[in-house]
């Protein structure tokens, strides 16, 4: 860019953008330059400060600029550092305390016409300069047209210099205004201007007159500053339960615990002496009365030096039990012994404080949650209840966020009662905490009372998880009113809640029953009714979604319909991702169930065409394939091919190969990789067991069943309820039915008791369940299914072999029959 010749014209006047005034001065220079050129202007002894550009010369600019020269050598204004407010706290740029802090250099021009005074050949301008309107807008209380005129002072018409800077900054430090202030900083970073020593002074000076100091550092993210300010301000002042709340607040922001919960115990004990007050305003803000009157204090920089670890309070060890620890009789939940009378907060004068040791609580507690110490935030509550503070909705929300995650739900059920007697009404936030609580307990009808006084939600996370809740115990008709309700609120699912519908509603007979014509008919329109809502709201296919909905499909036994969906999905949603080996494996899982060997074959082809690597998981349902076929060098094949891939051997593997061996009847083989799966130190499970036991039990071969049973009683291993059938069909078929009925109730004990200490009281009560002849016995036992499959169907075993005439003896390890399976060596 060229730049205009610029000639000296006259010695004209030296002025100094201060603070409070201009003061002028002379020598300086006046260049005449040429109009729509730009111009640089030199500074002695320093580099050319800005440059003016050719769309500022639009306006109707003299002939005639000002040159300040200034008592320091100035930067350029591209080359100043943008600085941040944590250096002014405590970095070299902060001005001592009672030394001149100099006159600050100004970073634009101006020209003669912005004077009121004329200087030259000008004339008076007609406009009044940025700062001035900005401040009269002000003073008149229009704060929107004060913003307005902030935000557009870029565009040519409303240029700003330095001194409209310091006239608006000194305002909001006179007034004091610290919400303007915070908005002309923003601005100001925004225009990327720099901020001067004597802007930052300004800022701070207002923000600090107008007691918000700490949001600074807050702001910045710097807790060195927030525990600085606290020193400095300790030195100079006797701190105010104001000043404290605000930085109890800031500690907590920071996520500095330690130091927001000492801030507030102090603040509790200044707040119990007398003459503490606080009043309100005309305009109902809380302010001290007291006046501001330099008077140090060093009590509170020696709470947060003293160490936590030491802390009594902090320390305390709280009982376990729940139920205690919510209420307020717990003994062990005591206060900081204050030496204080806590009755002073009984005086009407004290209700401002109260208040304001309510927030400090609420944000500690809050912090709590934060910080999953479920401990102190009854500790808090506690004592707020001993100083006369009654909890607020808000501050109940604050404790269910800090206690109720990864709590008992009868902790729930007790806090819902402690509030319900308090008549306090729970803002939605809570209640979504508290449904999820209950959800994930299974309590479905508190989660879904809680759910129903919901008024507003935006995310339908705590409905997803009552969904998942209602596919858990097989309930899917308590999910149509929740899903009414989300859309009563308007909110939108995700696709976590169609992959939980396409769970809950993807099946009708499964997984007790075969599906047919009718069932599968009715899963069609299901799915496809699931489908068109994901497209009316725009929702993709997610791995999630497509292994849930292809699983449903298989379990209904809709192999077709389940490869269409998939052959689908590799044409159209390859670029979403939405396919994973875990999608494959859902699907070959169901096509070696269905027994379509060649169809999985090509899905395992597939699947590594597609670059996805198969896992463990793909291996062993390919192994069981194998057991289809009889083919055991494929299967063998396959074991090379896992341990090559680095998937070694693990107690699923050693199942379906002893599934693929048996087709052989090759029991002795089978028995040889039983014992090498246990001897290799992998967890083994009922299903390797049972897999030689039907077996076993399908061909009569009673010697090599009792040895199974032998080693799992070694291991240790807890029978199901297909160990009790194989079992009790090997001896029935053979024609032992005494020793059928034995086994079957040594069995049974063992699936109810692993190890076979059941209480006296438990045994009770399930003899009146086993030898009640009430008609709906069963059904009560029946009713523990959703409790434990093994305890309902130990029981209901049990029964039956009461009504055969069989004593009942809880002790398996007296039965003959146990006894002589411990005695035999089978091999």
């Amino acid at each position: 860019m060229a730049t205009s010749s610029v000639k000296p014209l006259l010695v004209g006047v030296e002025f100094y953008a201060g603070a409070d005034d201009l003061l002028f001065r002379s020598p300086t220079f006046l260049f005449h330059h040429n109009v729509g050129a730009s111009t640089t202007f030199p500074h002695a002894g320093a580099s050319p400060l800005n440059t003016i550009n050719r769309e500022h010369h639009r306006r109707s600019i003299p002939r005639l600029a000002l040159q300040p020269v200034f008592r320091r050598n100035l930067m350029p204004r591209s080359r100043l550092p943008i600085r941040s407010f944590s250096e002014v706290f405590y970095g070299s740029i902060l001005p001592k305390r009672g030394k001149n802090n100099g006159l600050v250099a100004a970073e634009s021009f101006q020209t003669a016409a912005d004077w009121k005074g004329n200087f030259g050949y000008g004339g008076e301008s007609t406009r009044k300069p940025i700062g001035e309107q900005v401040v009269n807008a002000l003073q008149l209380g229009h704060r929107n047209q004060a913003s307005s005129l902030l935000s557009e002072f870029d565009a040519a018409i409303h240029m700003i210099n330095a001194e409209d800077i310091v006239s608006i900054l000194e305002y909001c430090a006179k007034t004091p205004d610290p919400l303007f202030v915070m908005e002309t900083w923003r601005v100001l970073q925004e225009k990327k201007i720099t901020l001067t020593r004597h802007y930052c002074l300004l800022i701070v000076r207002a923000l600090f007159n107008g007691g918000h100091i700490e949001e600074l550092a807050v702001l910045e993210k710097n807790l060195l500053a927030v525990h600085e300010i606290l020193r400095e301000q300790c030195k100079y002042y006797n701190l105010n339960i104001i000043s404290l709340r605000k930085f109890v607040r800031s500690f907590t922001t920071l996520n500095d615990f330690e130091s927001a919960y000492k801030t507030l115990q102090y603040m509790v004990s200044v707040a119990l002496k007398e003459g503490t007050y606080l009043r309100r305003t005309m305009l109902g803000k809380i302010i001290c009365p007291n006046l501001d009157i330099p008077i140090p204090s060093a009590t509170v920089t020696s709470i947060l030096d003293s160490d936590l670890s030491q802390d009594r309070d902090f320390t305390t060890n709280i009982s376990d039990d729940c139920d205690e620890m919510i209420t307020n009789t717990n003994k062990d939940l005591q206060c900081i012994p204050l030496n204080l009378d806590a009755s002073t907060l009984e005086n009407p004068k004290k209700g401002p404080i109260k208040k304001v040791l309510r927030w400090s609580f609420n944000d500690v507690i809050r912090a709590c949650g934060q910080w999953r110490n479920a401990e102190l935030a009854g500790k808090l509550i506690v004592q707020m209840q001993n100083l006369g503070l009654e909890p607020s909705p808000w501050t109940y929300d604050c404790f269910v966020r800090a206690v109720i995650p990864g709590r008992r739900i009868c902790d729930t059920v007790e806090l819902l009662k402690i509030m319900e007697e308090k008549e306090v009404k729970l803002y939605d936030p809570t209640l979504l905490i508290l449904s999820i609580s209950c959800s994930k307990a299974l309590n479905l009808d508190l989660a879904e009372s809680l759910l129903n006084q919901i008024t507003r939600c935006s995310y339908p996370h705590a409905y997803n998880v009552f969904l998942a809740a209602c596919d858990k115990v097989e309930q899917p008709e308590r999910a149509i009113p929740m899903l009414a309700k989300m859309r009563d609120l308007n909110i939108k699912p995700d696709i976590r809640t169609y992959a939980l519908l396409f769970s809950l509603f993807g099946n009708v007979n499964a997984p007790y029953e075969k599906g047919n014509l009718m069932s599968q008919a009715v899963v069609t329109q299901r799915v496809d009714a699931i489908q068109a809502d994901m497209l009316e709201n725009g929702v993709q296919h997610n791995p999630a979604s497509m292994f849930y909905l292809l699983n449903a499909l298989g379990s209904e036994g809709m192999v077709q319909e389940m490869l269409q969906q998939l052959y689908w999905a590799e044409k159209h949603l390859s670029a979403l991702n939405c396919l994973d080996v875990h999608v494959y494996n859902a699907v070959l899982q169901w096509l070696v169930e269905a027994k379509e060997t060649y169809k999985a074959v090509e899905i395992f082809k597939n699947l590594k065409l597609c670059g996805l690597q198969p896992n463990a998981a793909t291996y062993n349902i390919m192994i069981d394939c194998c057991s289809n076929g009889r083919c055991l060098k494929s299967a063998c094949a396959l074991v090379s091919l896992m341990i090559r891939d680095g998937f070694p051997p693990q107690t699923p593997t050693y199942t379906v190969l002893i599934k693929v061996v048996l087709k052989y009847n090759a029991f002795d083989e089978a028995l040889n990789l039983l014992e090498q799966a246990l001897s290799e130190k992998s967890k083994p499970d009922v299903l390797l067991f049972n897999t030689i036991l039907y077996r076993a039990s399908l061909k009569g071969n009673i010697s090599v069943m009792e040895h199974v049973l032998k080693l799992m009683h070694r291991e240790k291993i807890q029978p199901d309820p297909s160990t009790c059938c194989y079992v009790f069909d090997a001896y029935a078929d053979h024609g032992f039915f005494g020793t059928a009925v034995e086994a079957l109730q040594v069995l049974s004990i063992q699936m109810i008791s692993k190890k076979n200490n059941i209480s006296e009281t438990t045994r009770n009560k399930y003899e009146e369940l086993i030898l009640s002849e009430e008609p709906d016995a069963e059904m009560k036992i029946m009713q523990k299914f959703t409790r434990s499959v093994n305890l309902a169907a130990g029981l209901l075993n049990l029964r039956w072999c009461a009504l055969v005439g069989a004593s009942i003896s809880w002790d398996p390890d007296q039965s003959p029959w146990a006894k002589r399976l411990r005695d035999t060596d089978y091999r």
